[in-house]
């Protein structure tokens, strides 16, 4: 029996505190996306995910973990151990950091942050047709 295309999950990936999360983020996500038929999104979700994975490795303790759901849309958790919520930031044309969210906000369909017992999962979603 197929599953139904709206129940696909894959993950949770466990991610290393260490520069190579972001790396092992995209291949995990990539791979999935191509065995879902979902490679139009691969572009701009590895994009995301490494700007969320990245903001977990710098600032929140505990273990990462990536989570990626497909169907209709894509919708991608990285799970941290901290319960600080995420903020915007109007970053100057000189900062170095602060850039990341704004990205999310601005190229994903939606996004959210959801507390949990071990503290939070930060979310996107991609929405739209796979062109023909």
């Amino acid at each position: 029996m197929v599953p139904r295309q709206d129940l696909l999950t894959g993950g949770p990936w466990p991610l290393p505190r260490t520069p190579t999360a972001c790396r092992q983020a995209r291949s995990a996500l990539r791979q999935v996306l191509r065995q879902w038929g979902m490679e139009h999104f691969t572009d701009t979700a590895e994009l995301l995910v490494s700007e969320l994975v990245t903001n977990a490795v710098r600032y929140a303790p505990g273990p990462i973990h990536l989570t990626a759901r497909g169907g209709h849309a894509l919708r991608c958790h990285i799970d941290d151990g901290s319960r600080l919520l995420p903020r915007l930031h109007n970053a100057r044309p000189d900062d170095e950091f602060g850039r990341g969210l704004a990205l999310v906000d601005q190229l994903a369909s939606d996004w959210g942050v959801d507390l949990t017992d071990r503290g939070k999962s930060v979310w996107f979603e991609l929405k739209g047709a796979k062109p023909s």
